[in-house]
């Protein structure tokens, strides 16, 4: 069974930072996209960062180059997003997902597809 579990969120004040942790059951990051996303109460999910399995290709939403970074450990299983100058834009409930695919695809809606989604970890930043 794949699972995914998210942690590392929490309170913390505009300009700090948090590092937020997935360790992965059952999957290998060799055959699968792995990555962050995030979503607002009221809005849509976004795609934050991600590592494609496919070709070793990173995405950063723009909205976070710069101030975030995505890393994995394969030999633990865990996939990182080390998050710098937080902005109160980025409050938010936080998920991990991975894809057999290789890559995150957008579907009908505007939401991304993704075999699998932890649960959330809730980032709050205040200012």
């Amino acid at each position: 069974e794949v699972q995914l579990q998210a942690s590392g969120g929490g309170l913390v004040q505009a300009g700090g930072s948090l590092r937020l942790s997935c360790a992965a059951s059952g999957i290998s990051f060799d055959d699968y996209a792995i990555g962050w996303f995030r979503q607002v109460p009221g809005k849509g999910r976004e795609g934050v960062s991600w590592i494609s399995s496919s070709d070793g290709s990173i995405y950063y939403a723009d909205s976070v180059k710069g101030r975030f970074t995505i890393s994995s450990d394969n030999a633990k299983s865990m996939v990182y997003l080390q998050m710098d100058s937080l902005k109160s834009e980025d409050t938010a409930l936080y998920y991990c997902a991975a894809d057999s695919s290789g890559r995150f695809s957008i579907i009908a809606g505007g939401d991304f597809w993704a075999d699998v989604w932890g649960q959330g970890t809730l980032v709050t930043v205040s200012s």
